[in-house]
């Protein structure tokens, strides 16, 4: 499949930004409670299947990949970003970091006990998101735990810099219940969802989805 055009933005921004992501956003240990809750019912969840490694997909600079990883699972980041996945090698050696795209992620079919998708899929056109989602579906054991946490809404944005840089990438941020229909027309199981209150001087809204794909 010919890579979509979308990712050479997204690959090119991050890459600008690295530095200054890793320094500005916050470590897991400063999330807010909610978030933190959700990452230890995933962690319990995916532990307990037992189905094989966890891959956090656009995990950035590694620290929820090491995070979990600290918790117990088995971990294993990808990021379109190599000067993303660089930083993340260094700082975390013990842990297997691969450059990769969530539209064609390189891991075998039925492999992974659990897919991480953390505030790594809204720079993913509405169109492409079946093609992501049907990936995350693909590469899960049956009975495998997928949890997908971001920001909702109904915009589409285009920054014209973030974390000090300038960036090209697009937003799109889409309604829960639309994110929920799509991954549960790849076959996946929306198991549960959260939706936050607006909060900050942005009004962000954010939500988090427990997702399974059905046992055989």
């Amino acid at each position: 499949m010919t890579a979509p055009a979308y990712l050479a933005a997204v690959r090119a921004s991050y890459d600008t930004v690295a530095a200054d992501y890793a320094r500005l956003v916050k470590p897991p240990a400063e999330m807010g409670p909610t978030a933190l809750s959700v990452l230890a019912a995933f962690t319990g969840l995916v532990r307990g299947s037992r189905l094989g490694p966890v891959a956090d997909m656009g995990c950035g600079p590694g620290r929820v990949t090491a995070y979990l990883a600290g918790a117990g699972l088995p971990m294993v980041g990808l990021d379109l970003s190599p000067r993303m996945v660089g930083p993340a090698r260094r700082a975390y050696p013990g842990l297997p970091f691969v450059v990769g795209s969530m539209t064609a992620a390189g891991f075998g079919s039925g492999t992974l006990g659990g897919v991480l998708a953390w505030y790594s899929t809204h720079h993913t056109p509405p169109e492409w998101l079946p093609v992501v989602f049907g990936e995350f579906h693909r590469t899960l054991a049956p009975g495998g735990h997928l949890l997908l946490g971001g920001h909702v809404g109904d915009e589409r944005r285009r920054p014209v810099e973030a974390y000090g840089h300038p960036v090209t990438y697009e937003s799109h941020l889409l309604p829960l219940d639309r994110i929920a229909g799509l991954l549960e027309r790849t076959g996946l199981v929306v198991t549960a969802r959260l939706e936050e209150a607006p909060t900050g001087p942005a009004g962000r809204t954010y939500a988090y989805l427990l997702v399974r794909r059905p046992a055989r």
